[in-house]
C-alpha cells in the first residue's frame, strides 16, 4: 500500500474521533464521561483481541499495559477533567498542540530530527485549530489547563512509544490496539465506580450510542491508529490529530445548525494546509534517507516499510538491545 493510502486511512481514525461530542451530547446519558470511557474502550479491546486471536507473552504483559495507560487509562480521564474544567475551545487548543509534544519526545527516543518544516506545522496546525474554536468568552483554568497538558503529553508519549516498541512477532495492529483497549478500559473501571458509581440506565439511544463509540469510534479507529504508526513517522501521524476538532466543527455546524464565521473557516484551511504540509515534510525526508549522498557509490534503496504484510512479519523491537528495526 502506497503512503498516500496510508495517511487517508490513518487520517479515519481523528476525523472518527470529531464525531464524539455530537454522539455524546445527542445519544449519551449526561454527565458520565468515565463510564463511557469504559464503553467506549473495554468492549472495544476484547472485540479486537479476540478476533486478534492473540495475547501478549512475556514482556509484552507490562509493555500492553503501559501503552494502555498512555493511550487510554491516564488520556481519557485527563481529557475529560480538561473538558468539564475548560470550554471546548481551550480543551481541543491544548490537545492540537500534542504534535509539539511528539515532534521533541521522537527526536530524544526515536532519533527523529525535529526539521523546522515539521515544527512550524505543528505550530500552523495548533493556530489553525484555536482559530475555529477559541472564543472571546474562553476562560482558563489551571486544573483544567494541566489536565489538558498531561493528557496531550500522555498521547503523545503512547504514540512514541508505540513506535518504539513496534510490535511482537505474530502480533499485528489489530491485536496491539486490542491490548491497550483492553488494559486501557480496565484501568478507568475503579476510578468511574469511585467518581461515578453505579452505570446509569440505557435506553435505546444510549445503547445505538455507545455502539458506534465501540466499533467506530473506538474499535476501527485505535486499529487504524495504530496502523498507521507502524508505516509512518510518529510526528506524521500525530500531525493528523488536528482534524478531530475540525471535524467536531463541521459536524456541528452541519448537524446542530452551529455557525461557522469567516475566522473560524480561515483557521480550517491553516490546519488542513498544516497537516497537508506536515505529511510531505514526513515523506520529504524517508525519501531524503534512502538517496546516496552525493560523491559516494550508490547503495541499494533500503525502504524503511515496504508493505503491510512485511511489517507484520519482520517488526520487532526490544528497548534492551536486541535487533531493531525501526
Amino acid at each position: 500500500m502506497n503512503r498516500v493510502a496510508v495517511i487517508a486511512l490513518t487520517a479515519l481514525a481523528p476525523i472518527s474521533w470529531g464525531s464524539t461530542y455530537v454522539v455524546a451530547s445527542e445519544l449519551l446519558p449526561p454527565d458520565r464521561p468515565l463510564f463511557t470511557g469504559v464503553m467506549r474502550a473495554l468492549p472495544a479491546g476484547l472485540l479486537l483481541t479476540g478476533l486478534a486471536r492473540t495475547l501478549p507473552k512475556g514482556q509484552w504483559w507490562w509493555k500492553s499495559a503501559v501503552l494502555g495507560a498512555l493511550n487510554i487509562g491516564a488520556f481519557f480521564p485527563l481529557l475529560f477533567l480538561s473538558a468539564y474544567r475548560l470550554p471546548g475551545g481551550v480543551a481541543a487548543v491544548l490537545g492540537a498542540a500534542g504534535p509539539l509534544f511528539v515532534v521533541g519526545l521522537s527526536a530524544l527516543l526515536l532519533g527523529e530530527r525535529a526539521r523546522p518544516r515539521t515544527v512550524m506545522a505543528a505550530v500552523a496546525g495548533a493556530l489553525g485549530v484555536s482559530m475555529v474554536v477559541l472564543t472571546a468568552e474562553a476562560r482558563l483554568d489551571l486544573v483544567g489547563i494541566a489536565a489538558g497538558v498531561v493528557s496531550s503529553v500522555s498521547m503523545g508519549a503512547g504514540t512514541v512509544m508505540t513506535k518504539r516498541w513496534g510490535r511482537p512477532e505474530g502480533a499485528g495492529p489489530l491485536a496491539m490496539a486490542g491490548w491497550q483497549l483492553t488494559a486501557g478500559g480496565l484501568m478507568i473501571i475503579p476510578l468511574a465506580v469511585l467518581v461515578e458509581g453505579a452505570p446509569p440506565a440505557l435506553d435505546g439511544k444510549a445503547f445505538l450510542g455507545y455502539g458506534y463509540m465501540m466499533l467506530i469510534n473506538t474499535g476501527l479507529a485505535y486499529w487504524l491508529w495504530v496502523r498507521g504508526i507502524g508505516q509512518l513517522t510518529a510526528t506524521s501521524v500525530t500531525l493528523l490529530g488536528v482534524l478531530s476538532p475540525l471535524t467536531a466543527a463541521v459536524i456541528g455546524w452541519a448537524a446542530l445548525g452551529q455557525g461557522l464565521s469567516p475566522v473560524q473557516v480561515l483557521g480550517m484551511a491553516v490546519a488542513l494546509g498544516a497537516t497537508l504540509a506536515g505529511q510531505a515534510a514526513g515523506g520529504a525526508a524517508r525519501s531524503r534517507r534512502r538517496l546516496p549522498r552525493e560523491g559516494r557509490a550508490e547503495a541499494p534503496a533500503v525502504e524503511t516499510f515496504s508493505s503491510a504484510e512485511e511489517i507484520d512479519r519482520n517488526v520487532s523491537m526490544d528497548l534492551t538491545g536486541d535487533s531493531v528495526r525501526r
